[in-house]
C-alpha cells in the first residue's frame, strides 16, 4: 500500500500498512515493535485489546526524517 501525502494525514494505519512488504518502512514486525518500545518509532494508539494503529501524519514524518 502506498501512503500518499494528502490533506487528511490523520488517518489511522495498522502495522501491516506501515512495514514491508506492503508498507514503506523496511523493517520486520519485531523490529517495529522494539522501535516503538524504545522510542525510535511513533507511539501507538490502542483502539481495542487486539487492535493497534498509528497516525498517518506521524508515519509520514518518520519517513521524511529517514530520507534526510
Amino acid at each position: 500500500m502506498k501512503i500518499n501525502n494528502s490533506q487528511n494525514n490523520d488517518r489511522l494505519l495498522r502495522v501491516n500498512q506501515i512495514i514491508h512488504p506492503i508498507g514503506p518502512i523496511p523493517v520486520s514486525k519485531s523490529t517495529w515493535w522494539a522501535g516503538v518500545k524504545d522510542g525510535r518509532f511513533p507511539k501507538s494508539i490502542k483502539l481495542s485489546p487486539k487492535v493497534t494503529a498509528w497516525k498517518e501524519s506521524e508515519i509520514l514524518a518518520l519517513i521524511d526524517s529517514e530520507e534526510r
